[in-house]
């Protein structure tokens, strides 16, 4: 039950950050540098790939609400028993905030689907349902002004990742199709985005692991919550450098493609690691020190 959890949380989580970030990147800040892309065959496949994206979440989100159930009275006949569905939607902090995220989830289906795309629509919705995970992690655990800053750091941190895996994904999406884009250009502004990017993740972490465990790190350090927190800083620090040698690749004068392609690849594969970390987190207690 904990593992389809676990489980549940990756993909929800993965796909929601994506269809954010992607949206972002797309149609907000590199908008004129992918003309030619967004007129090209690539796009009409991601679009597709958005719209399966956007289902993929809708479902992991009922499995969410419905694993959550039997969790609580540990069963699994209550999964989907729908007295104590409306109990857990009606009657938990989780269901409240759960009944607006499934509505959100609805809303980006129905646009991801629509003949007539409306990008910057779909993208506020997409922000909208992601800042509504926030709600649903140890930031619960806090009443009043502390628990509200607590959320608030969190949705920081949450579209500070889910711009830069959304970014990294677009980077994949956009180099075996190079010669359509200024492939340069958007790795140089990625890289420069990048800067902020890092602080803002690196200091919202470091505000939610004091606000939850009472240290700088938890105790025990390698252990539990600890082990798995220190095993996603290290997937960061992969991501880190990898990034580097992605900003000096665009710095020169003939860019390297193959090893490019390897970079960013292994890049979304240590951020699909991360969060495969952060998917466990949130079912360990933080250890409150």
């Amino acid at each position: 039950m904990q593992d389809g959890l676990i489980l549940c949380r990756f993909v929800h989580f993965g796909t929601v950050l994506l269809l954010f970030g992607i949206g972002l990147f797309r149609h907000v800040l590199f908008t004129s540098s992918l003309r030619a892309f967004e007129a090209g065959p690539a796009s009409r496949r991601l679009d597709r790939a958005e719209s399966w994206m956007a289902s993929v979440a809708l479902l992991s989100a009922l499995s969410w609400l419905m694993l959550t159930a039997a969790n609580m009275t540990d069963s699994w006949h209550d999964a989907t028993d729908p007295d104590t569905l409306a109990l857990v939607l009606t009657h938990t902090f989780f269901g409240h905030v759960w009944i607006l995220h499934l509505l959100l989830n609805v809303l980006v289906v129905l646009c991801a689907f629509a003949p007539h795309k409306r990008p910057r629509l779909t993208l506020l919705l997409a922000c909208t349902l992601l800042l509504t995970l926030a709600p649903v992690g140890h930031g619960a655990m806090y009443d009043g002004s502390t628990g509200q800053l607590l959320i608030f750091n969190q949705m920081l941190h949450l579209i500070g990742v889910g711009t830069w895996l959304g970014g990294l994904l677009m980077l994949a999406t956009l180099l075996p199709g190079s010669a359509t884009v200024d492939l340069r250009a958007v790795l140089a502004r990625f890289s420069g985005i990048g800067y902020g990017l890092v602080a803002l993740i690196v200091v919202t972490g470091m505000v939610n692991v004091r606000a939850l465990s009472g240290a700088v790190w938890p105790a025990p350090a390698f252990s539990g919550f600890g082990l798995v927190l220190g095993v996603k800083v290290a997937m960061v620090m992969c991501m880190l450098v990898l990034a580097g040698i992605n900003r000096q690749q665009a710095r020169k004068q003939v860019l390297n493609l193959p090893l490019l392609r390897i970079s960013v690849l292994l890049e979304c594969l240590f951020g699909a690691a991360a969060l495969g970390a952060v998917s466990l987190l949130g079912t360990l207690p933080p250890m409150l020190a």
